[in-house]
């Protein structure tokens, strides 16, 4: 398994060095458009099989032979590639003219954008193609042809496989994947939709360093290509990388995910990361809940925010009405033990808050929850078993959780405990941050 070891240093120092070197990158990529030499060597280019544009940079292919040391073998497998691929692309702005409205009508509007996507899979699935979603809220239809692919690959023969993956807003990735002798070669190319037509921006190809079926029906795959962009920014190659779910899911589960767990995930907060009840609270941090919770409660983000100037260390003093407005109606939780785990000033009546500052960061490509099972409690709780499905980890099953859910009258609900699942060894949460306690933060 491949992991960018890189991204895992431990402490500020880490950090700091971390972001001077992207700080670096961009003042070199900064130079270089200045001076007109990196992208004028590497100018956009016209894709002759679509008849769209290549928009940003061309994506080198250094494991591919140049255009006049091509057999002929090899262009007319070129030519069919892009044959193939025209007609999904016409296929596909047809069916979606007929089937759904225009993406920028549905880009404040969730549910839509996941009923269109359905639709979109649905008539995809129609026509033969092997089709999902990006967030694997939709099942993947003919998915046989995954199974059969993969088994070819494991033996050594020779197959082809084409998926076609949707991103929200209809967007659409296309993979044409080739395996000969134990070797899987993938094609990547990404389309947009822009002005009421579809484009591609994108092409890269890659030998895949990482291919997997697994156990939970995931198809994870990935690989490096060798991209200008990326080692100016990050002195690195770019990477590639794929979860998709193969085996259908209840769509209950779905459901639940989307409900009570995708809108708050394991971004910036624990409270998927540790073990605590309603008896015990134990080390959940009520502050990085109130980051979350804010946003789901005001649809609009924490308005105490970090200083621009990094050197200075933010500090507001919120109204307690305010604060336990959002902490409150997702937990059984009285007051007073609310203001003992944070830092309540009884005088003022207001919560120390501190947002979380530069030193707090973290990873930007993170796990996602996907809940697998459920059991409805006859006390009126719902019991969810959770995976964190991990693509950059080549993982469908980073860690496990058990989370406890009461639901409330007129669609509320409130968090009754988390319980980490033990896997026979510790979850590697090296992507994320904790909040710096009170006298780190003093120390800074």
């Amino acid at each position: 398994m491949k992991r960018k070891d890189s991204y895992k240093t431990e402490g500020k120092n880490g950090r700091v060095f971390i972001s001077a070197l992207i700080v670096t990158g961009i003042l070199f990529a900064g130079i270089a458009l200045w001076s007109g030499g990196f992208f004028t060597q590497n100018a956009p280019k016209k894709i002759t099989e679509t008849g769209y544009e290549e928009m940003g940079l061309k994506w080198k292919e250094s494991h591919e032979p140049e255009e006049n040391n091509k057999s002929e073998a090899g262009y007319k497998r070129e030519t069919e590639n892009a044959s193939k691929t025209e007609t999904i692309i016409a296929l596909y702005r047809d069916i979606y003219k007929e089937a759904v409205k225009y993406p920028a009508e549905i880009r404040a509007n969730t549910t839509d954008s996941l009923e269109e996507t359905k639709a979109l899979i649905r008539r995809l699935g129609e026509y033969g193609y092997t089709a999902v979603d990006r967030e694997n809220q939709v099942n993947m239809t003919n998915p046989q042809a995954v199974m059969k692919f993969c088994e070819s690959a494991e033996e050594g023969q020779k197959a082809e496989l084409m998926l076609l993956v949707l991103s929200p807003f209809a967007d659409l990735t296309i993979y044409q994947c080739k395996t000969e002798n134990g070797t899987i070669m993938i094609v990547r190319e990404d389309y947009q939709w822009k002005d009421e037509s579809i484009r591609q921006i994108s092409k890269i190809s890659y030998p895949a360093d990482f291919w997997e079926y697994t156990a939970e029906g995931y198809l994870l795959f990935g690989g490096t290509y060798d991209s200008d962009l990326n080692y100016v920014l990050e002195l690195s190659e770019g990477q590639d990388c794929a979860a998709l779910r193969v085996l259908p899911l209840d769509e209950k589960c779905r459901e639940y995910g989307r409900t009570y767990l995708r809108s708050i995930g394991y971004r910036k907060n624990n409270l998927f990361l540790t073990d605590w009840s309603e008896e015990d609270f134990g080390g959940l941090n009520f502050y990085d809940v109130f980051d979350s919770l804010y946003q789901i409660r005001y649809e609009q983000p924490v308005p105490y925010e970090a200083d621009e100037n990094l050197n200075i260390k933010a500090e507001y003093r919120i109204p307690a009405q305010e604060f336990e407005a959002v902490i409150m109606p997702y937990f059984s939780i009285d007051k007073e033990e609310l203001q003992r785990r944070t830092m309540y000033i009884p005088e003022e009546g207001v919560y120390v808050y501190r947002p979380r500052g530069f030193y707090e960061s973290e990873y930007p490509d993170i796990p996602c929850p996907e809940v697998t099972g459920y059991l409805e409690n006859a006390d009126g709780t719902i019991t969810l078993l959770v995976n964190a499905v991990y693509p950059e980890e080549y993982t469908a099953k980073a860690f496990s959780h058990k989370t406890v859910i009461r639901p409330l009258p007129e669609g509320g609900f409130q968090y009754v405990s988390n319980e980490m699942l033990p896997s026979g060894q510790e979850p590697d949460l090296w992507w994320h941050s904790k909040r710096l306690t009170k006298e780190e933060w003093e120390n800074l």
